[in-house]
């Protein structure tokens, strides 16, 4: 289904844009803005993927880091205002599986989830390889394209991802939540 991300951030006007953004591209998006806090919550919660800035009240972004990769393996994109070359070398070095500058354009935050939940699937689990058909649609999400009666549809990311939620659960209600 959707995959899900947790933003790790205190600046909250960013995360309500992001999980907004993310929510759209097809990604189940929440926000945490306390460093310490959102560690206790990934010890009982599953993500897909993690996004996380560096400067956090509560525990710094890279010790939450450091923390998390003792007890997960959950793919981490980090998105932080500190892009120097040895902010970004740290944080890749402490188990990151990306770096991302702030400010950064939300649709290559997209790409890159997309990007290192690809990579963090193991043989046989790559949902994004499925192939959907319904009726007279076909959907196949590695090649994120769709077609109807065999003529290709021109969709938003946000219209996919309706589309492969709509397909996947073809004969069920779906709520917006789903």
């Amino acid at each position: 289904m959707r995959p899900t991300v947790l933003i790790i951030d205190d600046d909250r006007e960013l995360c309500a844009l992001l999980v907004e953004f993310l929510q759209l591209e097809g990604f189940t998006a929440s926000a945490l803005h306390d460093g310490a806090a959102a560690l206790a919550h990934c010890r009982s919660r599953h993500y897909d993927a993690i996004v996380l800035d560096i400067m956090l009240p509560g525990m710094q972004g890279l010790e939450v880091l450091r923390q998390l990769r003792r007890f997960c393996t959950t793919p981490v994109v980090m998105l932080t205002a500190r892009g120097e070359d040895t902010d970004r070398i740290v944080g890749l070095e402490l188990g990151a599986d990306d770096y991302l500058p702030k400010p950064c354009n939300p649709r290559e935050l997209a790409a890159r989830l997309r990007a290192v939940l690809r990579r963090s699937r193991g043989p046989g689990e790559d949902a994004g390889s499925a192939e959907l058909e319904v009726g007279a649609t076909r959907l196949d999400a590695a090649a994120r394209s769709a077609s109807h009666d065999g003529h290709a549809l021109q969709l938003t990311g946000a219209e996919f991802g309706m589309l492969q939620v709509l397909l996947a659960e073809a004969g069920k209600v779906v709520d917006k939540e789903t």
